[in-house]
């Protein structure tokens, strides 16, 4: 089979394609023949060796996939020969075929694409989580989205919405703001300037958002902070701006405000009774209409240098997408 194999730390163009053998699903394993897999900001990481958590070489990238179903281990018996099936690893999705044990997969509706279902499992399930569990977003607070023209900033305004929330849309450029609008948010701010907390105090008749969804941290971060509001909530996701910032602690103090961490990752490895019980409820969502991965961009497998380059360098609206078969 075909993977994308990285041998050495450094840019998506130092990754080769190769040919290597097929995995063999063991004892409650399942293989799956991978049809797409979604691009994250952590698979950019890996290869720079920059991520918390680093597999040994050569690894492929890739965290989410989605396929079919090809063979099972002992032991399985969730699913069967030819089941449409997605899921999420840590890494090693950029391949032809994937060994996944079965208690990570989930069946994907008829109605989904292998894009979607691709793109659904850790954009959403970090979301969901973070502004459920972590924030306890309630009915007619006011969120504030960073990075909303990306996939986890989409799917943060669109899941702030369906909890009823005043969903106020931060992004670099015109388009990416005309796709978090599309999403759902009510208002949009333009921090191409690198300007938010003005607009936002505005906007809030100086009250400042409840909830602040930081994927970006850099400087941004500190505007985050003196944007939010009293008893607010700012959810740490990530720094796809590259640099991680200090927390000014005398702002948490004045404020009484929370800085949250957000590691979808750990979290649902941990507690998987409870990152189950949201996937279904974002399933039901996406059934119902209220929610609905962007693709944003689809590159053939051969093209993996480029789905890489198109997110770290912020180019991404919505989801990117590897598509493998």
């Amino acid at each position: 089979m075909r993977a994308v194999l990285c041998k050495s730390y450094g840019e998506p163009e130092n990754l080769v394609m190769e040919d290597i053998p097929s995995p063999e699903p063991g004892p409650g394993e399942v293989l799956v023949d991978v049809h797409d897999s979604a691009v994250n900001f952590p698979d950019v990481l890996m290869i720079a060796g920059k991520y918390q958590s680093q597999p040994p070489f050569p690894f492929s990238p890739g965290t989410e996939f989605a396929g079919v179903v090809s063979a099972l281990g002992a032991d399985c018996t969730r699913y069967s020969v030819g089941d449409r099936v997605f899921g999420n690893l840590g890494h090693g999705t950029f391949a032809e075929q994937v060994v996944a044990p079965e208690v990570i997969l989930r069946r994907a509706p008829d109605s989904m694409s292998f894009a979607e279902a691709a793109a659904i499992s850790v954009t959403y399930g970090t979301s969901y989580y973070a502004l459920k569990q972590r924030a306890a977003l309630q009915p007619g607070e006011t969120l504030l989205v960073l990075g909303a023209g990306g996939g986890v900033g989409l799917s943060a305004v669109e899941l702030g919405a369906c909890m009823g929330a005043r969903v106020i849309a931060a992004a670099s450029t015109a388009e990416k703001l005309a796709a978090a609008e599309a999403a759902g948010a009510t208002d949009l701010v333009d921090y191409s300037d690198g300007q938010i907390k003005d607009r936002v105090k505005e906007l809030t008749g100086g009250k400042g958002a409840d909830v602040i969804y930081d994927p970006v941290g850099g400087d941004l971060f500190d505007q985050c902070m003196r944007s939010i509001g009293w008893y607010g909530r700012v959810l740490v996701i990530g720094f796809a701006a590259g640099d991680i910032p200090k927390v000014p602690i005398n702002l948490i103090l004045l404020k009484s405000c929370q800085v949250v961490g957000v590691f979808y990752g750990s979290w649902s490895a941990k507690f998987r009774d409870e990152a189950d019980a949201n996937l279904k409820e974002l399933l039901a969502l996406y059934e119902q209409g209220k929610i609905k991965p962007l693709i944003g961009k689809r590159y053939p497998m051969e093209e993996y240098a480029a789905a890489l380059r198109c997110l770290s360098e912020r180019q991404a609206i919505g989801k990117v997408v590897v598509q493998i078969r």
